[in-house]
């Protein structure tokens, strides 16, 4: 794949919205805000879940929610995806019932009975994963790719508001999502690789959003060995890394990093003396909406 096979749009009018306001000395101002619509998906007929999203790759963003929830196995067949645009709807529907669907009969379908069904199902596939021990990180990769997604023409940077998830492969980023939750733009590139048919076999996962144990836990179950961000870390979600073998690097701004987990994987074959700072406009930027759900 080429770089930047999929990337974010920043100038599509459907993604953003020009809202009038005054500024910090009362002068009038115009600016940009991201838009965000409701999009209901449904499996084989069943109502599953409403997601609040920017609107863009909803096929992908179905798909891949419903297999980081373990509501879709790998193996299940995708017969079709339909998008309503009106309706604001999406159905996913596959040859034959699928687990899921069984194991929702078997509940009274409340949401914390549902929740608890998934969240259960999302462990036992989490203890399952082996990620490839062989994999590796090497610091020339990670500055590029830094760089190359930092100063990519973005939602993110044009309006804030949003969080961006990049699978890479080396130094080259390939598949640029954004959102305004960090969990729907993982899910639609875990839903374009599924289509795609996109191995995970020497990738790596780059976010702008923290290092949650849903991160890892999604991550992990797209089989990549290796999780990046430039924001920071959650206890648990540096302690699941820790058991599924995951590297897991924060804080990567510049020439600066940590990494709280597999760092036998990181080759140092990048003199930091010869790395440039993060741009200063790009770390105001950044520093507004970091730490932001």
């Amino acid at each position: 794949m080429q770089e930047f096979t999929v990337r974010p749009q920043p100038d599509d009018p459907r993604l953003t919205r020009s809202v009038a306001g005054i500024d910090h000395e009362g002068r009038p101002i115009e600016t940009a805000v991201v838009m965000e619509r409701p999009l209901t998906l449904f499996l084989n007929g069943r109502e599953i879940v409403t997601m609040m999203t920017i609107g863009d790759h909803p096929d992908y963003l179905a798909v891949g929610y419903l297999l980081n929830q373990n509501m879709l196995r790998p193996e299940d067949r995708i017969a079709s995806i339909d998008y309503d645009d009106d309706l604001e709807t999406v159905v996913v529907r596959t040859d034959h019932e699928t687990d899921f669907e069984d194991k929702l009969k078997k509940k009274t379908l409340t949401s914390g009975c549902a929740q608890g069904t998934v969240f259960g199902d999302l462990m036992e596939k989490f203890e399952e994963v082996r990620l490839d021990p062989a994999a590796v990180l090497r610091t020339s990769w990670l500055y590029a790719l830094t760089r190359k997604i930092n100063t990519a023409p973005s939602l993110y940077l044009a309006a804030g508001a949003i969080h961006g998830c990049v699978l890479c492969e080396e130094d080259r980023p390939l598949l640029y999502m954004e959102d305004v939750g960090r969990h729907n733009a993982i899910d639609k590139i875990a839903g374009y690789m599924h289509v795609n048919r996109i191995s995970p076999a020497g990738k790596i996962f780059y976010t702008t959003g923290r290092l949650t144990s849903e991160m890892v836990i999604k991550t992990v179950q797209m089989g990549i060995p290796i999780l990046i961000s430039r924001s920071g870390f959650t206890a648990w979600g540096v302690d699941l890394a820790r058991q599924a073998g995951l590297t897991l690097i924060g804080r990567a701004k510049g020439k600066r990093f940590v990494a709280l987990a597999g760092g036998e994987r990181i080759i140092f074959d990048r003199d930091v003396r010869a790395v440039e700072d993060e741009h200063p406009k790009f770390a105001r930027k950044a520093s507004q909406g970091e730490d932001a759900a």
